[in-house]
């Protein structure tokens, strides 16, 4: 089943010891002054030449430690030196640009990845200097316009040296043809697949101010190295140097293809100023309607999602589901927790059926699972879902958010593990949610309520004590009935909620028997 790219979506339009590392780059790199536009860029080249650039010895703490003298300096936006035609490029005359297979990075050297350097354009105009690490060595990947195809384009036979806009990654292996599963392009976003899955969520290095009134904040790539693989490796490094207004950083990301594409996220971050909003382990994805939130859908297909909901495996081993909803207004939500042990936006909707869709295959996009690295402290899982009218747009955000800031001159370091699957590696061993359906209750704002839940818990007999502990805040539940079927190993809750004149309700339902949970806890915001 082959990787098909989601070409109705564009990411990014909303858009080891430090004593090892040389003494140099902190002196004779941090006497260079950064200035705007072309000024910048030149000094922006020569700091990361001083570090880690072409002909240096790549030292593993080499890019945190140019990202910290980074972030002595103030802040300047990258020139916008884009050439003609690639300034103006419309969407159909981006992806016109193809890259010459022979162009791609160790191609034909067995070392079963290749790597396609991406050309700047369309949204995507930011440049990326890219280098590759080739036995300890940087060596910088020069522009070249021979390594691509411009099409119908009239494109200049002397382009200077534009740089690149990221960077889309193959796994050789085993594989007739190189195998798309990774994709580094637009801000600090990146994405992923197992195989045999379409593209879909949007995993971002570093997330900013998200749903605040001042505004976003987008960490933008300045650079890319990546780790020459042995021959026969299962693993491919890659390097990033993040800036933005008020923080640099640096990401080292190993990549592990495979039927889970496995990606270990190790950060450093150095703040400029005081950072009260930060998002780690950020995921971006669409849910534009579900069996939940039909109201004013006018589509032929049943549902529209890559992910159906967020999956939090809490600090004191509660799991919780909450299914996802295109709300009328802006919706935040906080799930306050003490060092959590995984959360993520999963797609369970696994039968084609369920979507009807024969071009987009939702039910082929990842799931994306997070695993902190050692503790993060107290925080809260932040979900924003923003109001859309377009399956184009990745309205879903879902991030972890330390309850600590982060104050300027500090040092932040932590790691985590990314899953990009069809179904993560540790699941709920109770009844997990199958179903959320929502409907017209049986008078005024009354809403009619069905949860499904599932598992081979509830195909081994009757339970006896069997519970179904449902609260409401604020709002009252009406008419509250479950059906077992034992054969099916389904367990049916069905109630209707009476907000009374209430904007917004909470809540909550769990399956409990003898005083235990044998299910996942559903949690749900209802909105008008």
């Amino acid at each position: 089943m082959p990787v098909e790219p989601d070409n109705k979506k564009i990411q990014g339009c909303v858009q080891p010891s430090r004593r090892d590392v040389l003494t140099a780059i902190g002196g004779a790199a941090a006497s260079v002054p950064l200035l705007p536009g072309r000024g910048f860029a030149q000094n922006l080249q020569t700091l990361i030449q001083t570090a880690a650039g072409d002909g240096q010895r790549f030292d593993a703490g080499a890019v945190a430690e140019l990202a910290r003298t980074l972030a002595r300096k103030p802040f300047a936006a990258p020139p916008n030196d884009l050439p003609d035609p690639f300034g103006g490029l419309n969407y159909e005359q981006y992806v016109a640009i193809k890259s010459a297979a022979a162009a791609r990075v160790w191609a034909g050297e067995g070392r079963g990845f290749v790597a396609e350097p991406l050309h700047r354009g369309f949204v995507f105009s930011n440049a990326v200097t890219l280098f590759t690490v080739e036995d300890g060595v940087v060596r910088r990947l020069a522009y070249d316009r021979s390594r691509f195809d411009f099409g119908k384009l009239n494109v200049p036979a002397n382009l200077p040296d534009i740089g690149f806009s990221g960077v889309r990654l193959y796994s050789t292996a085993g594989d007739s043809q190189p195998l798309e599963f990774a994709l580094i392009q637009g801000a600090t976003f990146f994405r992923a697949v197992a195989r045999g899955q379409n593209f879909g969520a949007v995993a971002r290095a570093l997330t900013l101010k998200p749903g605040e009134t001042r505004g976003e904040e987008f960490p933008m790539f300045r650079a890319l190295w990546l780790e020459r693989p042995a021959p026969g490796s299962n693993a491919l490094v890659v390097h990033g140097l993040m800036d933005s207004e008020s923080v640099a950083g640096a990401v080292r990301m190993t990549f592990r293809p495979g039927e889970m594409t496995i990606v270990d996220v190790e950060t450093s971050l150095f703040p400029r100023v005081n950072l009260d909003h930060v998002g780690l382990g950020g995921i971006n994805a669409t849910y534009l309607f579900g069996a939940n939130d039909r109201r004013n859908v006018d589509d032929v297909r049943p549902s529209v999602h890559e992910v159906s909901g967020v999956q939090i495996l809490t600090g004191r081993g509660e799991w919780v589901w909450r299914p996802l909803n295109n709300p009328e207004t802006l919706q935040i939500s906080m799930f306050l927790d003490q060092n959590p042990r995984g959360f993520g936006l999963l797609q369970r909707d696994r039968d084609y059926n369920t979507f009807q869709d024969d071009e987009q295959r939702f039910e082929r996009r990842p799931s994306v699972w997070i695993e902190p690295i050692g503790e993060w402290g107290p925080g809260a899982v932040q979900l924003i879902e923003i109001p859309s009218d377009s399956e184009v747009n990745d309205n879903i955000l879902a991030y972890w958010r330390p309850r600590t800031p982060m104050t300027a001159g500090s040092e932040v370091l932590l790691a985590y593990r990314q899953f990009w699957c069809w179904t993560p590696p540790e699941r709920p061993p109770l009844a997990t949610v199958a179903a959320t359906r929502i409907g017209r209750g049986s008078n005024g704002r009354r809403r009619r309520f069905v949860i499904d839940f599932a598992g081979d818990v509830l195909g081994e007999g009757p339970i006896s004590d069997l519970k179904p502990t449902l609260t409401t805040s604020p709002g009252t539940i009406q008419g509250l009935r479950v059906w077992t079927y034992v054969e099916r190993k389904t367990i049916r809750v069905a109630f209707e909620l009476d907000p009374g004149n209430e904007s917004a309700c909470e809540l909550r339902l769990i399956l409990e028997a003898a005083g235990k949970p044998i299910s996942e806890t559903w949690l749900y915001r209802w909105t008008p």
